[in-house]
């Protein structure tokens, strides 16, 4: 359980600061501060105010920053125990698969109150990026590329040595 959740803590945390990095350029790219996509985050507590909210403060930015990070520790999870189930299967499909399940759990299944609230700060195609910034952070901390990346790489002049 321990490496799992070593796992589910390094994939989660890339694909949280990912999307929030995601947000923030599309957000600034609109004319919002780049904090503004994870203020909007923390509407569950106060509704529309929190989108509106420019700057960093403790009553939006807080909870927005930990309501998102929990988030995405929980997907990370789902994530995780898919690979664990299925190491057999190709990692981007794994990757591409839960990110698109959580777009659909976050803006189709939940209330509006329980929604990441990007909507109200950045357009549905900047959200789709985020969405496609947690696929590529998965992918990119997935069991297999971290293996891939710590295995000797196999030169021709230490296959002689192994001779």
């Amino acid at each position: 359980m321990p490496h799992f959740a070593g796992r589910v803590l390094r994939s989660g945390t890339t694909a949280g600061l990912l999307m929030a990095a995601v947000l923030a350029g599309c957000a600034r790219r609109k004319g919002y501060t780049a904090v503004q996509p994870l203020n909007a985050t923390s509407h569950w507590l106060d509704g529309g105010r929190a989108a509106r909210t420019r700057r960093v403060d403790l009553a939006h930015t807080l909870p927005g920053v930990a309501t998102h990070l929990a988030a995405s520790m929980f997907w990370a999870g789902v994530f995780e125990a898919a690979r664990r189930r299925g190491p057999r299967r190709p990692l981007v499909g794994d990757a591409a698969g839960v990110a698109a399940l959580a777009a659909f759990v976050d803006y189709a299944v939940v209330p509006k109150r329980l929604t990441p609230g990007w909507e109200d700060v950045v357009g549905w195609r900047d959200i789709a990026l985020a969405y496609a910034a947690m696929a590529i952070a998965f992918a990119a901390t997935g069991e297999s590329s971290i293996e891939r990346l710590r295995r000797p790489h196999r030169t021709p002049l230490r296959l002689m040595k192994h001779n």
